[in-house]
């Protein structure tokens, strides 16, 4: 959600947020043909923006090799040569020029258009398909950039792939034109999609197009993408939304709840979601991967025994999309459900921040370094990633600032498991086996997923705050990336979650991460 103009006022606040709201789509067999029409011009014009960055790549690259083969020092070649790369006003201008007609050209032979012409088809797709191609192929290539440079958070991004079809995602952009409105709801029922026509919704618009009458909402762009089975719509919208400035009496009387995400339940509350039902401390894990897991194996097997290229493995490979997006679909709405109901009903929700992507790293190590237990961690990583950490966490983020709520992050070092929440006790030898937690000291014998959530609850700072956590140095390093303790077993592994039980008033040394380090003058000087 990005903030745009805030009117303070009687407690709410009016805030501009582009918001998207996605529908599925009941195409006619004409309309879905036009939509995988539209997705392989867009495919098309991502690859050939793609090539031109390449070869003039591929240039400067040849150019830099000779210099050096006459002596010349790498960094100073590096320097030297300047082969400029073609963005997309230059390449759309280009294109203009040579694509050709098959209007015109109609009368030639099959087969007869080169590279001359490339694309003598591109009256048949909206323009906006080949436009929002060019300007992803755009940031995929600065963002490759900034990365080797070192200049861009987050983990390494590699270089920029070209799209194959059956295995890139069917997808386009069209964008909406101001004067002539070209992206609208035609009735609830219908959506209408520039060069396609009026497509049939399977659900309803209605409440887009209360906003859109209200003039509470613009519509920006539309992207239409398949997923299995079924055609979506997100439609970007403009939206004015009315958001309280502070917590509502009832969040109030909540306060604050600690979640303490997990595999053997989905999430562990230090407080019952409902005030009336103790039990829903607890909220079960629904496991959608594992309860699909017989009809997707069964599914598998008969897509391998079939022929590559023929249709009955087409209809294979369809049965099997459509199976993994029914469990998307459904993870999606569970996770939904649960952040909607703790973002209205507390007035603060501290979660963990876990680094889901070192917690479900593999382990089968290298040749010389074989790893241990790897089914068993491949099996625990499907499990991780079934739970979706990552997607709880960033649907909190949002419908917190939606309904008043604030959103409190723990230190990703702090030990809740292994701490006791009464009298803070630490037990460094608690392993993954140990179910239930029990302080010598004081007594408290607690299931350990709630007594991590009362301790995150304790310990959690609002996202808003600095990142620095008191009385725990810093957390992060300049790449956003967790500075790791002290410990061998730390250094052989990326950045994830990991306890640290050292007291709470000791700070753990800090390692470099090299990752952090600056840029050689190999990686500044690529261009």
């Amino acid at each position: 959600m990005r903030s745009q103009a805030d009117v303070r006022g009687g407690g709410f606040v009016e805030r501009e947020v582009l918001r998207a709201f996605k529908f599925a789509l009941d195409p006619s067999p004409a309309q879905a043909e036009a939509l995988s029409r539209h997705a392989g011009a867009a495919r098309w014009a991502f690859n050939y923006a793609l090539a031109v960055k390449v070869s003039a790549h591929q240039r400067w690259r040849a150019e830099v090799a000779e210099l050096v083969a006459q002596g010349v020092e790498e960094a100073e070649a590096r320097r030297r040569v300047k082969v400029p790369v073609p963005s997309k006003p230059q390449i759309q201008k280009r294109l203009n020029e040579i694509k050709g007609d098959s209007r015109v050209d109609g009368r030639l032979p099959a087969g007869a258009f080169g590279p001359e012409r490339p694309c003598p088809w591109w009256h048949e797709v909206n323009t906006y398909a080949f436009q929002s191609a060019f300007a992803d192929v755009d940031r995929a290539w600065r963002n490759w950039l900034d990365s080797l440079r070192g200049v861009r958070a987050g983990r390494k991004v590699g270089y920029p792939r070209f799209k194959k079809k059956g295995r890139a995602r069917d997808s386009f952009r069209l964008h909406h034109d101001v004067k002539k409105p070209s992206i609208r709801l035609a009735t609830y029922r219908r959506l209408r999609l520039p060069t396609i026509g009026e497509v049939r919704l399977h659900g309803s618009g209605k409440r887009l197009g209360r906003l859109v009458d209200r003039g509470l909402a613009v519509v920006q762009s539309v992207t239409v993408s398949r997923a299995g089975h079924r055609w979506y719509a997100s439609v970007l919208c403009k939206v004015t939304m009315t958001i309280p400035e502070q917590p509502s009496r009832r969040q109030r009387e909540r306060g604050m709840v600690g979640v303490d995400l997990g595999v053997k339940t989905l999430a562990a509350l230090s407080q019952p979601l409902d005030p009336t039902d103790p039990g829903s401390v607890l909220i079960a894990n629904p496991r959608h991967l594992a309860r699909a897991e017989q009809r997707l194996a069964k599914a598998q097997r008969a897509l391998s025994r079939t022929e590559k290229g023929s249709k009955r493995r087409d209809r294979a490979r369809r049965k099997v999309a459509r199976l993994h997006h029914e469990i998307a679909v459904r993870r999606e709405g569970a996770l939904h459900a649960v952040t909607k109901r703790l973002a209205t009903a507390f007035a603060v929700v501290a979660v963990e921040d876990l680094h889901v992507t070192g917690m479900t790293a593999s382990a089968r190590g290298t040749m010389d370094a074989p790893g241990r237990q790897v089914r068993q961690k491949a099996g625990l990583n499907r499990a991780v990633l079934d739970a979706a950490p990552g997607a709880f966490r960033r649907q909190l983020t949002y419908k917190t600032s939606w309904y008043g709520s604030e959103l409190a992050v723990c230190d990703r070092w702090f030990p809740s498991s292994k701490t006791c929440s009464a009298c803070g006790w630490q037990n460094p030898r608690l392993t993954l086996a140990d179910r239930t937690f029990t302080c010598p000291d004081c007594g408290l014998a607690i299931d350990r997923d709630l007594n991590a959530a009362r301790n995150i609850a304790r310990h959690a700072v609002v996202a808003d705050a600095p990142s620095v956590a008191p009385g725990r140095g810093e957390t992060q390093n300049a790449r956003r990336a967790p500075v790791r303790p002290d410990d061998r077993k730390a250094a052989r592994h990326g950045a994830m979650k990991r306890e640290d039980t050292r007291p709470p008033g000791q700070v753990p040394p800090q390692r470099s991460n090299p990752l952090a380090s600056p840029p050689t003058q190999k990686q500044a000087t690529l261009f």
